[in-house]
């Protein structure tokens, strides 16, 4: 069957990184993981084995520990655009390159009141994020859970014959925020950009009376496009994380909006993108 090769690219993925920057007066940890995928002129290591402009993928993640003890970097984005620059200008047979960022949120353990200057606790599954092609810098953040046990209502949706589910005027919502965001530009404070993005997040969040997941998206949206005026748009995606109130009147109790079974699966997905008008 006559066939052709239409698209190529490859890189390294999950290149594991720590890196400390050691002030005088405090460490900063970074622990990320990057992907970094290529694309140009590498057709003929695909159609004939010949590899001659190829760069090794393990030279790639050899490239990424070189940079990281040259360069100095306060934040992933700048980290994201130092790399991907890199190969691009290095290697005439590069076409682009896009490389992402995720790390491992880390917190300051407060000893006496006091942030300490170089002791830190994990934050759970919460990771920062980035990525950028050469073009367009994108920063976000994934697995930032949160709960609220009232002030959730969802009601007046469609009955029909699948319809089993009730209205619900006062229940718990739960979710793990995914996002995503554009920046306008190369050139900004990341780290406070991406910190005032999830303040704005949080509040929002805690503070919206919400009658459907869809509704308090949007509402999050705007609060980070205007805490941070260094975005264009921001996408988020909220899986609905349900809690099911467990029924105690087999056992000749009353629920009384208290005693609920956590379920993970399944589970509703809403995503929505907000832009400034």
């Amino acid at each position: 069957m006559p066939a052709s090769l239409v698209e190529n690219s490859y890189g390294k993925s999950r290149v594991r990184l720590t890196k400390i920057i050691r002030r005088t007066d405090r460490h900063e940890l970074f622990e990320v993981s990057i992907d970094i995928r290529l694309e140009g002129d590498f057709a003929n290591s695909y159609l004939d084995g010949d590899n001659r402009k190829v760069i090794a993928t393990d030279s790639m993640k050899n490239t990424v520990y070189v940079l990281a003890a040259e360069k100095q970097f306060e934040s992933i984005e700048e980290f994201a655009i130092l790399l991907a620059r890199h190969f691009k200008t290095t290697y005439s047979q590069v076409r682009s390159a896009t490389v992402e960022i995720s790390r491992d949120r880390w917190e300051r353990i407060a000893v006496d009141g006091q942030p300490h200057p170089h002791a830190f606790a994990g934050a759970g599954s919460e990771q920062q994020i980035c990525k950028f092609d050469g073009e367009t810098l994108h920063g976000g953040i994934r697995g930032l859970q949160v709960v609220k046990t009232t002030a959730s209502e969802f009601s007046d949706f469609v009955t029909d014959r699948y319809r089993t589910l009730r209205d619900a005027k006062d229940r718990i919502f739960g979710t793990v925020v995914n996002g995503d965001w554009e920046y306008a530009s190369e050139k900004a404070d990341f780290n406070a950009a991406a910190e005032s993005i999830r303040r704005a997040l949080l509040s929002a969040f805690a503070k919206h009376h919400s009658l459907a997941v869809q509704q308090t998206l949007l509402v999050m949206g705007e609060a980070a496009l205007s805490a941070c005026p260094n975005i264009k748009t921001i996408s988020l995606e909220m899986p609905n994380k349900h809690r099911i109130p467990f029924d105690l009147k087999p056992f000749g109790l009353e629920n009384r909006n208290e005693v609920f079974v956590t379920t993970d699966e399944p589970y509703g997905l809403i995503r929505g993108t907000v832009a400034r008008k």
